[in-house]
């Protein structure tokens, strides 16, 4: 037997070249998360339930990059927080909130629940405009059988636009008359799409903003590759997502090589797959008709697979000789785990990775799900592998709520993850500046003005342990 070296990303280093690079600012940082995603930063929020859900994605996409959703959802909860990211943002939304004028406050409030939004476009049978519903209009409002039709706007009170309505007279009309909503009608004052200032402001805010070709964010959902996930794949590409994630932790089976097989033969989005850590899964994934591969396994902050089976490949490794293999099948590879600063995802990058998968570090920011916890004067708040006891056990009660056999279940379940305690880290968008501040560093130093030339020009180096020290401060007290 032949044992071959693996290397983490701590393991080498980025050897510094001659750099053509005038400005950090001017480099370019897109690049792909499938065949047709393309991503403005190359950072994906992990199918995490302690990490991505319809907030972390909104934020994600507006950074430019993408979140995945977790599958540990019912069916409709997954569909309707991938609907909140579709409805969130885009210049004409062509699919606007609407109620009807019977509708009561009853029905105005589950809508906002599930959806997310507070603001309606109130139509008739026929889609003809006759009002709009503002937070303004039913804020103290106590009756809850109150119909919208006694709330609302009414039509002759609204300022509308037509369909070639340009974002210069959009504005024109929101500084005019002081509006938030310009709902667009066809010459029948039917309803064609809404434009509102957010959407304008927003474009002006986040220019990196990653969106599908009719303007709005784009959105990830993982499923899995049991038969009720095809139903949970049909509902998600119904909802709008932009790619589908198989998430299984051992990628490299029969199982995930059929379950993309049928998505790719029965749906028109793109599919990832994963996660593998060799360029046998790559390939096999790729034959299966996979648009992206997922790439690593025990790496994670909170896995523990490598401890408790034994089984893994190092980081860097993985994503490096994954990577090669991929590029024969012109595939991007997500470099999933042991992401810890932007550092790491310049190396990623350098090794060939087309994006990576960000779980751990934004865990602890405001927009991934959960309270925050005090714990000796510091603030955290909870994360866990998606293999730990407590994520089995939430996601087997959630499938069967009422089955006995759940509990006797988990007393033989041998957990591959952690649950665990990280630093509160604020907005995640400011955590993103910084891995991508990082990222533009390290190409930099490589003289790299876009990801394709840091694929060609990175050169690593292995260190010692006593480098790793090196790279580090020391001999000082950090304050």
């Amino acid at each position: 037997m032949t044992i071959s070296l693996g290397l983490s990303y701590d393991d080498v280093l980025l050897i510094p070249q001659k750099t053509g690079v005038s400005s950090r600012s001017l480099i370019d940082t897109s690049s792909f998360l499938s065949k047709r995603v393309r991503l403005n930063i190359p950072i994906v929020s992990a199918n995490m339930d302690t990490v991505t859900e319809s907030q972390m994605a909104i934020t994600m996409a507006m950074a430019g990059g993408a979140g995945i959703i977790h599958r540990f959802l019912t069916i409709e909860e997954q569909a309707a927080k991938v609907d909140q990211v579709k409805h969130y943002d885009g210049f004409i939304l062509d699919e606007p909130r609407t109620l009807f004028v019977n509708d009561t406050l009853e029905k105005v409030y589950e809508l906002i629940d599930r959806y997310g939004t507070t603001g309606f476009v109130v139509i008739d049978e026929k889609r003809k405009v006759v009002g709009i519903l503002s937070k303004r209009d039913y804020l103290f409002e106590k009756n809850f059988k109150t119909t919208v039709g006694k709330l609302m706007t009414t039509r002759e009170k609204l300022i509308t636009s037509g369909p070639k309505t340009s974002r210069e007279k959009a504005s024109e009309l929101f500084r005019k008359y002081k509006i938030e909503k310009l709902p667009i009608l066809d010459a029948k004052d039917r309803l064609l799409g809404e434009i509102t200032v957010k959407a304008l402001l927003n474009e002006q805010k986040y220019p990196l903003s990653c969106r599908d070709k009719r303007g709005r964010l784009i959105v990830g959902a993982a499923v899995g590759v049991k038969e009720h996930d095809k139903d949970r794949a049909r509902e998600l590409v119904r909802a709008g997502v932009d790619v589908l994630v198989i998430d299984i932790a051992h990628g490299h089976s029969q199982s995930v090589l059929e379950m993309t097989k049928y998505l790719k033969k029965t749906f028109s989005v793109d599919v990832v797959a994963g996660n593998v850590a060799t360029p046998a899964g790559v390939a096999d994934l790729a034959k299966a008709g996979a648009d992206g591969i997922k790439v690593g396994i025990g790496a994670g902050a909170v896995c523990i697979t490598r401890i408790v089976a034994g089984s893994g490949y190092p980081q860097f490794s993985a994503v490096m000789e994954c990577a090669a293999e991929a590029k024969k099948w012109k595939l991007p590879i997500i470099a999933d785990q042991s992401i810890r600063a932007g550092g790491d995802i310049a190396k990623a990058m350098g090794a060939g990775a087309g994006c990576v998968m960000v779980g751990t570090l934004l865990a602890g920011t405001d927009e991934a799900p959960g309270n925050i916890v005090t714990k000796n004067g510091k603030k955290y708040k909870v994360t866990r592998g998606m293999a730990s006891l407590g994520a089995n056990a939430a996601r087997r009660v959630k499938d069967n709520p009422l089955d006995e056999k759940v509990l006797e279940e988990l007393k033989e379940y041998v957990a591959e993850g952690v649950e665990a305690l990280v630093p509160y880290r604020g907005k995640a968008e400011e955590v993103l500046n910084q891995l991508v501040g990082g990222l533009r560093s390290g190409m930099s130093y490589t003289g790299a003005n876009n990801i394709l030339e840091m694929k060609k020009k990175a050169r690593f180096v292995q260190i010692t342990s006593a480098g790793v020290k090196e790279s580090g401060a020391h001999d000082v007290e950090v304050i």
